[in-house]
Protein backbone atom coordinates (compact mmCIF):
# COMPACT_ATOMS: atom_id res chain seq x y z
CA UNK A 1 0.00 0.00 0.00
CA UNK A 2 1.27 3.46 -0.84
CA UNK A 3 2.01 6.05 1.79
CA UNK A 4 -0.92 8.47 2.23
CA UNK A 5 -0.67 12.04 1.02
CA UNK A 6 -2.05 14.93 3.06
CA UNK A 7 -4.53 16.63 0.68
CA UNK A 8 -3.64 20.18 1.74
CA UNK A 9 0.08 19.51 1.17
CA UNK A 10 -0.76 18.13 -2.29
CA UNK A 11 -2.77 21.25 -3.13
CA UNK A 12 -0.02 23.55 -1.87
CA UNK A 13 2.73 21.76 -3.82
CA UNK A 14 0.57 21.79 -6.94
CA UNK A 15 -0.06 25.51 -6.51
CA UNK A 16 3.67 26.16 -6.21
CA UNK A 17 4.24 24.10 -9.38
CA UNK A 18 1.61 26.14 -11.22
CA UNK A 19 3.13 29.42 -10.10
CA UNK A 20 6.79 28.51 -10.69
CA UNK A 21 6.60 26.28 -13.77
CA UNK A 22 3.34 26.61 -15.66
CA UNK A 23 2.93 30.35 -15.07
CA UNK A 24 6.50 31.27 -14.09
CA UNK A 25 8.07 29.70 -17.18
CA UNK A 26 5.05 30.77 -19.26
CA UNK A 27 4.41 27.16 -20.34
CA UNK A 28 0.74 28.05 -20.62
CA UNK A 29 0.12 31.71 -21.41
CA UNK A 30 -3.56 31.26 -20.47
CA UNK A 31 -3.04 29.88 -16.95
CA UNK A 32 -2.17 33.04 -15.03
CA UNK A 33 -5.48 34.86 -15.19
CA UNK A 34 -7.74 31.99 -14.02
CA UNK A 35 -5.21 31.18 -11.28
CA UNK A 36 -5.11 34.78 -9.99
CA UNK A 37 -8.91 35.02 -10.17
CA UNK A 38 -9.43 31.83 -8.15
CA UNK A 39 -11.09 29.96 -11.03
CA UNK A 40 -8.92 26.83 -10.79
CA UNK A 41 -10.42 23.99 -8.78
CA UNK A 42 -8.05 21.39 -7.35
CA UNK A 43 -9.48 18.10 -6.17
CA UNK A 44 -7.20 15.58 -4.51
CA UNK A 45 -8.71 12.22 -5.30
CA UNK A 46 -8.35 9.41 -2.79
CA UNK A 47 -8.97 6.88 -5.57
CA UNK A 48 -7.11 3.62 -5.07
CA UNK A 49 -8.05 2.09 -8.44
CA UNK A 50 -8.45 3.28 -12.03
CA UNK A 51 -12.19 2.50 -11.84
CA UNK A 52 -12.59 4.72 -8.80
CA UNK A 53 -10.57 7.48 -10.48
CA UNK A 54 -12.86 7.22 -13.53
CA UNK A 55 -15.82 7.85 -11.19
CA UNK A 56 -14.10 10.90 -9.72
CA UNK A 57 -13.28 12.10 -13.23
CA UNK A 58 -16.94 11.84 -14.26
CA UNK A 59 -17.99 13.81 -11.15
CA UNK A 60 -15.49 16.57 -11.89
CA UNK A 61 -16.28 16.74 -15.61
CA UNK A 62 -19.98 17.17 -14.85
CA UNK A 63 -19.28 19.73 -12.12
CA UNK A 64 -17.07 21.75 -14.48
CA UNK A 65 -19.69 21.63 -17.21
CA UNK A 66 -22.36 22.91 -14.80
CA UNK A 67 -20.22 25.64 -13.24
CA UNK A 68 -20.10 29.13 -14.64
CA UNK A 69 -16.68 29.88 -16.18
CA UNK A 70 -16.36 33.02 -14.04
CA UNK A 71 -16.62 30.76 -10.99
CA UNK A 72 -14.62 27.76 -12.26
CA UNK A 73 -12.63 27.91 -15.47
CA UNK A 74 -10.72 24.66 -15.09
CA UNK A 75 -10.17 21.70 -12.76
CA UNK A 76 -7.08 19.77 -11.74
CA UNK A 77 -8.00 16.25 -10.62
CA UNK A 78 -4.89 15.18 -8.71
CA UNK A 79 -4.59 11.47 -7.94
CA UNK A 80 -1.45 10.67 -5.92
CA UNK A 81 -2.53 7.11 -4.98
CA UNK A 82 -3.31 5.64 -8.38
CA UNK A 83 -1.62 5.53 -11.79
CA UNK A 84 1.74 6.53 -10.38
CA UNK A 85 3.38 4.44 -13.12
CA UNK A 86 3.46 6.61 -16.23
CA UNK A 87 2.66 3.79 -18.69
CA UNK A 88 -0.43 2.81 -16.67
CA UNK A 89 -1.39 6.48 -16.48
CA UNK A 90 -0.94 6.87 -20.23
CA UNK A 91 -3.16 3.84 -20.87
CA UNK A 92 -5.83 5.38 -18.60
CA UNK A 93 -6.11 8.41 -20.89
CA UNK A 94 -8.17 6.32 -23.35
CA UNK A 95 -10.58 5.56 -20.51
CA UNK A 96 -10.68 9.27 -19.64
CA UNK A 97 -11.69 10.05 -23.23
CA UNK A 98 -14.33 7.33 -22.92
CA UNK A 99 -15.74 9.07 -19.84
CA UNK A 100 -16.14 12.28 -21.85
CA UNK A 101 -17.82 10.32 -24.65
CA UNK A 102 -20.21 8.55 -22.27
CA UNK A 103 -21.22 11.88 -20.74
CA UNK A 104 -21.74 13.46 -24.17
CA UNK A 105 -19.05 16.05 -23.42
CA UNK A 106 -16.41 15.11 -26.00
CA UNK A 107 -15.63 18.36 -27.81
CA UNK A 108 -16.91 20.39 -24.86
CA UNK A 109 -14.45 19.35 -22.15
CA UNK A 110 -10.86 18.24 -22.83
CA UNK A 111 -8.49 16.26 -20.62
CA UNK A 112 -4.84 17.35 -20.61
CA UNK A 113 -2.28 15.04 -19.02
CA UNK A 114 0.41 15.76 -16.42
CA UNK A 115 2.54 13.25 -14.54
CA UNK A 116 5.82 13.30 -12.57
CA UNK A 117 7.35 10.85 -15.07
CA UNK A 118 5.74 12.25 -18.24
CA UNK A 119 7.44 11.16 -21.46
CA UNK A 120 6.69 12.10 -25.03
CA UNK A 121 6.85 9.05 -27.30
CA UNK A 122 8.88 10.89 -29.93
CA UNK A 123 11.59 12.26 -27.58
CA UNK A 124 14.65 10.48 -26.16
CA UNK A 125 14.45 9.62 -22.45
CA UNK A 126 17.08 12.24 -21.58
CA UNK A 127 15.21 15.13 -23.28
CA UNK A 128 14.20 17.92 -20.86
CA UNK A 129 11.21 18.59 -23.14
CA UNK A 130 9.34 15.97 -21.09
CA UNK A 131 9.22 18.48 -18.23
CA UNK A 132 6.63 20.58 -20.08
CA UNK A 133 4.08 18.03 -18.83
CA UNK A 134 5.73 16.97 -15.58
CA UNK A 135 3.83 17.77 -12.41
CA UNK A 136 4.47 16.92 -8.76
CA UNK A 137 1.66 14.33 -8.79
CA UNK A 138 -0.29 12.48 -11.48
CA UNK A 139 -3.20 14.66 -12.52
CA UNK A 140 -5.87 15.14 -15.14
CA UNK A 141 -6.43 18.73 -16.21
CA UNK A 142 -10.01 19.39 -17.29
CA UNK A 143 -10.41 22.29 -19.70
CA UNK A 144 -13.36 23.85 -21.48
CA UNK A 145 -12.91 23.56 -25.25
CA UNK A 146 -14.64 26.94 -25.74
CA UNK A 147 -12.11 28.60 -23.43
CA UNK A 148 -9.19 27.02 -25.31
CA UNK A 149 -10.61 28.21 -28.63
CA UNK A 150 -11.18 31.75 -27.31
CA UNK A 151 -7.68 31.95 -25.82
CA UNK A 152 -5.89 30.61 -28.89
CA UNK A 153 -7.92 32.87 -31.22
CA UNK A 154 -6.16 35.85 -29.65
CA UNK A 155 -2.73 34.50 -30.63
CA UNK A 156 -1.11 34.86 -34.03
CA UNK A 157 0.60 31.45 -33.80
CA UNK A 158 -0.89 29.30 -31.01
CA UNK A 159 0.98 26.22 -32.30
CA UNK A 160 4.23 28.02 -31.43
CA UNK A 161 3.49 27.60 -27.70
CA UNK A 162 4.46 23.92 -27.83
CA UNK A 163 7.69 24.66 -29.69
CA UNK A 164 8.59 27.54 -27.36
CA UNK A 165 7.96 25.34 -24.30
CA UNK A 166 10.28 22.65 -25.61
CA UNK A 167 12.97 25.25 -26.26
CA UNK A 168 12.51 26.76 -22.78
CA UNK A 169 12.88 23.37 -21.07
CA UNK A 170 15.82 22.30 -23.21
CA UNK A 171 17.60 25.55 -22.31
CA UNK A 172 16.76 25.05 -18.63
CA UNK A 173 17.84 21.39 -18.72
CA UNK A 174 17.01 18.68 -16.20
CA UNK A 175 19.33 20.14 -13.57
CA UNK A 176 17.71 23.58 -13.90
CA UNK A 177 14.24 21.98 -13.76
CA UNK A 178 15.07 20.04 -10.59
CA UNK A 179 16.68 23.10 -9.02
CA UNK A 180 13.56 25.18 -9.77
CA UNK A 181 11.19 22.53 -8.41
CA UNK A 182 13.27 21.93 -5.27
CA UNK A 183 13.68 25.66 -4.59
CA UNK A 184 9.90 26.08 -4.68
CA UNK A 185 9.18 23.01 -2.55
CA UNK A 186 7.34 21.27 -5.36
CA UNK A 187 8.53 17.74 -4.62
CA UNK A 188 5.67 15.45 -3.59
CA UNK A 189 4.92 15.79 0.12
CA UNK A 190 3.81 12.66 1.97
CA UNK A 191 2.16 12.85 5.36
Amino acid sequence: MSTPYEPQAVVEATGRWLESAVIGLNLCPFAGLPWRQGQVRMRVSDAASPAQLAEHLAEEVLALQLAEPVERETTLLIHPHVLTDFLEYNDFLDLADGVLDALGLDGIIQVASFHPEYRFADCPADDPAHCTNRSPYPMLHLLREASIEAATARLAEPEAIYERNIQTLRELGFSGWHQLMNSKGVSPVRS
